[in-house]
């Protein structure tokens, strides 16, 4: 690390990112925890992880050989990082396959959830497995001979592969008898992902079950007649996924983007894991042909992959085993039979998601697409569910005769071929269809319908802090706002203008746009903090955002705790920010909350000489976001939109059960409830949200509205629950 003092005042991005999976780790070591949530806490850092191989280690291996002496935020070089890095995920796996093999898989017995070895089945479970393998896995596997790594098959990132070490008669069609048809060889098979790795066992109670990987090695002899099995053992090659299409050059970005996947599945190996029981023979043949580094080899002690046991931990009928639902809530604001464009002229609506229902947002896009008043609707998409309704109402929409676009962003990582896939849908039905702003990524959260109503072309928006996913807003906490404001409205016009005409944006009022000038904003309101605490005015900012890099949105943080505004942070997961050191961040505290639902959501709070500004936002701070994406900062002005927002916000920075804080030296510590009323602000925000469907239930119990003569509204329109 470089001596110079300016890089002391950070912390190091990726391993503060391996820090935020260690929190998501330790909740999966938590007894209170119910068993399947640690089993899918567990399956999380997985998963986490192996994204994080792939791009952000893949990133950092590609910059060690193009620009080796780059420094990053924190003075250390791409090689340091690197070693650092295998360090702390080596330390992170021991960590995982303790809890996997001595914790959870011992409860999961207590609860007559077992797995089995295969020396354990009766001859009945027997004789169903080999029944199974011969009928059906045996037809999805094909072994490969490898007598040399050029003759290694070309696995894609990151699918479960198994090593056989053999003896006896040659792989390869031959009559030659020499000796050396005893010599050791080896085959590949590599597991479909088709085939699924819990494969339960027949049994009078309880779920037993085995894994593929031992299902096939039990039985993998009746592959290779007239050979001895030595040896069978798992691996699994990580790919480099950070490959990137140059999109200045790309004349064709949706081929070009196939290119680019088509590439991944080849690109290097970043991380090779084996089985720790395998042999050295077997491990330096697999090195041999795949990965030479041993910086990068991990002998696993317990099953590889083990972001798959996601499926064992959503088995049904083990309730007990699984947090108490949290079915999420109606919104007052919006009632069954409403006229949905009616509601949002009425008022601005905010729903905070998921303890409130996701309807609305669905809804606003289908309700826009019948609607024969309504002229056009304008929508960016990054990430979208399998089988999306947004998708087949903007299609409904475009078959009706409406002006349709779509912002689609191709370049959504891991989402890519399916946001192929519905870009080409979408134009076939009469979508304008853009891949967003050529050098940037489309990351804003907008829909814009218009309408022509009585009084004149009307715009209704809606702005979200997450993606228009139904699925993913079960399970991450995000924050949607509906308004007709009428600046907000043409605002949005004047962005979809720029996006989709390639046009310089014009000046706008309300909404700011990255990476235009949000930083400079996000600045400016820090910049007014600071100046009000030098003059000795009360002075306070308060923000909610998943990660925290930018350097000088940090420099402005530090300069503003040095004149002594008070910083409150709730960052989800990255933080380069030092908080509490003397004489630069005493006045900073940033904590972190992991529980059941992933906090997804950006809210920024500036105390403004008592104006109370408060904004929501696409954008985390981050130089990505800040620079290097088209994002929206929204500012909240309702009085009543701005008051829910500010309480949650305070609820995150007070929370007590789930919080941990972040120290100088980038370890975190539990924030404890000791003589204080426990706080556990997820818990809380569902509670209130009930509150509110109750309160609006007794209040519309109260509320007499007449029949009127041919003007059964809830006739001609679909029922919203």
């Amino acid at each position: 690390m470089s001596n110079n003092s300016k890089y002391e005042h950070y912390l190091n991005r990726e391993l503060s990112w391996l820090e935020f999976n260690q929190r998501v780790l330790d909740q999966a070591r938590l007894q209170e925890t119910p068993l399947l949530e640690r089993l899918k806490f567990l399956a999380i850092t997985g998963s986490n992880l192996d994204e994080f191989f792939m791009v952000r280690v893949g990133g950092l291996l590609i910059q060690s050989r193009v620009s080796p002496e780059t420094l990053d935020v924190a003075g250390l070089r791409p090689d340091e990082q690197l070693d650092r890095i295998n360090r702390r995920v080596h330390t992170m796996m021991q960590d995982q396959y303790q809890c996997f093999n001595h914790e959870l898989l011992p409860a999961l017995a207590e609860q007559d959830i077992r797995r089995l070895a295969m020396n354990e089945l009766d001859p009945r479970q027997q004789a169903h497995l080999g029944r199974l393998f011969d009928e059906e896995v045996s037809a999805l596997i094909s072994p490969i001979a490898v007598n040399e790594s050029t003759d290694f098959p070309l696995m894609t990132s990151a699918p479960l592969g198994l090593c056989v070490n053999l003896r006896g008669a040659t792989l390869r069609n031959t009559t030659d008898d020499s000796d050396d048809n005893n010599a050791t060889r080896f085959a590949i098979i590599t597991l479909a992902r088709s085939l699924p790795r819990i494969v339960s066992v027949p049994s009078k109670a309880g779920f037993h079950f085995v894994l593929l990987e031992d299902l096939v090695c039990h039985f993998v002899g009746r592959l290779f007649p007239k050979q001895t099995v030595e040896e069978c053992v798992a691996f699994r090659a990580t790919r480099n996924a950070d490959i990137a299409v140059d999109i200045d050059a790309a004349a064709d970005l949706l081929s070009d983007m196939q290119v680019m996947l088509d590439a991944r599945k080849t690109s290097e190996c970043v991380r090779l894991e084996i089985a720790s029981d395998a042999s050295a023979a077997s491990r330096q043949f697999l090195q041999e042909c795949l990965l030479k580094d041993d910086n990068y080899i991990y002998l696993v002690p317990g099953p590889i992959n083990l972001a798959a046991f996601m499926g064992l931990a959503t088995i049904k009928g083990h309730r007990a085993l699984n947090f108490e639902p949290w079915p999420p809530q109606p919104s007052p604001d919006f009632r069954s039979g409403d006229d949905l464009f009616e509601v949002i002229a009425a008022d601005d609506r905010l729903l905070i998601h998921p303890y409130q229902v996701y309807d609305p947002v669905i809804e606003f896009v289908e309700t826009a697409a019948a609607d024969p008043d309504v002229i056009a609707i304008k929508q960016t998409l990054y990430r979208t569910s399998q089988d999306s309704p947004v998708i087949a109402a903007l299609r409904e929409a475009a078959e009706n005769g409406k002006h349709v676009t779509a912002i689609v962003e191709l370049r959504a990582r891991f989402d890519e071929q399916q946001n192929i896939g519905w870009a080409k849908q979408l134009e076939k039905s009469g979508v304008d269809v853009v891949y967003g702003v050529r050098g940037l990524k489309t990351h804003a959260k907008i829909c814009l319908v218009v309408r022509r109503e009585t009084g004149g072309i009307q715009r209704y928006t809606h702005f979200g802090t997450g993606n228009y996913n139904e699925s993913t807003a079960r399970i991450y906490s995000d924050v949607s706002f509906f308004t007709r404001d009428p600046q907000l409205g043409a605002d949005a016009v004047n962005f979809f203008n720029a996006v989709t005409g390639l046009s310089i944006p014009q000046t706008m009022q309300k909404l700011v746009a990255a990476p235009i000038d949000l930083r400079e904003r996000l600045l400016e309101l820090i910049d007014v903090e600071t100046q009000n605490a030098r003059n000795r005015r009360p002075a306070a900012i308060r923000a909610k955002t998943n990660s925290l890099v930018d350097r000088k949105v940090i420099d402005a943080l530090y300069a503003a705790s040095q004149a002594g505004v008070q910083i409150d942070l709730n960052v989800r997961g990255i933080c380069c920010l030092r908080p509490g050191v003397a004489g630069l961040s005493e006045n900073i505290r940033v904590v972190s909350i992991v529980d059941r639902f992933l906090e997804h959501a950006r809210i920024f709070y500036f105390l403004h000489g008592g104006d109370h500004r408060v904004f929501i936002s696409s954008a985390d701070w981050m130089v990505r976001n800040l620079q290097r994406r088209v994002e929206l900062m929204i500012p909240i002005e309702h009085a009543g939109c701005k008051k829910r927002l500010i309480a949650a916000l305070n609820c995150y920075l007070t929370d007590n059960v789930k919080a941990k804080r972040l120290l100088p030296d980038g370890s975190f510590e539990p924030v404890t409830a000791e003589n204080q009323v426990p706080i556990r602000s997820q818990q809380v925000l569902y509670s209130e949200a009930c509150q509110l469907h109750q309160t609006g239930q007794q209040t519309s119990r109260t509320i007499f509205e007449p029949h009127r003569a041919g003007s059964e509204r809830g006739d001609s329109r679909s029922r919203r629950g």
